[in-house]
């Protein structure tokens, strides 16, 4: 079983999993132009492929995924025991980080997870169906859908809310969802410089695939929400107050004989990997599987993750309300 210890917390209190390839058309002529563009088509490319193959790895990767992030579903855990009430849990993929906040809050509990992934979303039902748990599951875009008004007393998510084509708007639809003076907590990475381990296989490959994607801090994607400055812009647009934000460092593990699975499923490199020809896909697995070895320590993999832990407080007057 995997293990993972949280380290060193450090709160910087203001006052104000895997990345999919995509490809970037001519700019509409319109204010943004091609930032706008390619924000908007990098998150589309996301959401196609939560709908697809990568709902499909996720699923199957689903039990050491879990136990590796274990660490960050605990602090979601510990925001619903401090604040008890109706959840929300966005981005909840296969649930659980739902069923977690679920058997927290007890028997009573009124827990929602919601996912764009239609395959993710049955998997989490089966889950709550398995453990007994009284959690919830919707199929939709939380940065769309018509939430009921004032529904949740929390909103909290793992990993879940850097897809956003547009963040700010997103993050007004989840306050609408919320009650007056509710409390949001989410875990997002830090920068990409900050998390060599998840950018291991992309630069292995780079030399052997010329045409691999290449993701920067702020694209929508696993390192959406790298910068906290921004990251509190966007939620003080979008009708959140008090923000805080604080950096937390994980030490994960997996299991060494689901490294090949994790690298070739997951990330830049695994949309690509299946479409390569025979010889170049057996150099790229050498050449990324060789590239991790720093990180294997027996018959465990170990890297610590860097993350932000981001708590808010909905604001009295929601926006468009």
């Amino acid at each position: 079983m995997s293990r993972a210890r949280i380290l060193g917390l450090i709160c910087l209190t203001s006052s104000r999993l895997e990345v999919a390839e995509w490809h970037t058309e001519r700019s509409r002529t319109r204010p943004g132009g091609d930032d706008v563009d390619r924000t908007h088509e990098a998150a589309e490319a996301q959401a196609a492929r939560w709908k697809g193959s990568g709902a499909d790895a996720w699923v199957a990767a689903q039990g050491y995924l879990d136990a590796m992030y274990r660490p960050f579903a605990d602090l979601l855990v510990q925001a619903a025991a401090a604040h008890p009430g109706r959840v929300l849990d966005v981005g909840c993929g296969t649930g659980a980080s739902t069923v977690a906040v679920a058997r927290e809050l007890g028997a009573d509990a009124d827990c929602v997870g919601v996912d764009i992934s239609e395959t993710m979303v049955g998997a989490a039902r089966d889950r709550a169906r398995r453990e007994g748990s009284s959690a919830r599951f919707v199929n939709a875009d939380a940065a769309t859908h018509a939430f009921e008004s004032a529904a949740y007393d929390l909103v909290v998510s793992r990993f879940g809310v850097m897809f956003f084509g547009d963040p700010a708007r997103a993050f007004g639809n989840l306050r609408r969802a919320a009650a007056g003076g509710a409390r949001l907590r989410f875990v997002v990475w830090r920068g990409m410089a900050e998390n060599p381990f998840m950018t291991t296989a992309e630069r292995a490959a780079a030399p052997l695939v010329p045409s691999l994607p290449v993701r920067k801090d702020g694209d929508p994607g696993q390192f959406g929400l790298a910068d906290p400055a921004r990251t509190e812009q966007l939620l003080l647009e979008g009708g959140w107050t008090g923000v805080g934000i604080r950096p937390v460092d994980a030490v994960c593990t997996l299991p060494e004989t689901e490294l090949d699975s994790y690298f070739s499923r997951f990330g830049v490199l695994g949309p690509v990997l299946p479409g390569l020809p025979e010889p170049t896909r057996a150099r790229v697995v050498e050449t990324v599987r060789a590239a991790f070895e720093p990180y294997v320590h027996g018959d465990e993999v170990r890297y610590t993750a860097a993350c932000w832990v981001v708590d808010a407080r909905a604001a009295e007057d929601a926006p468009g309300r």
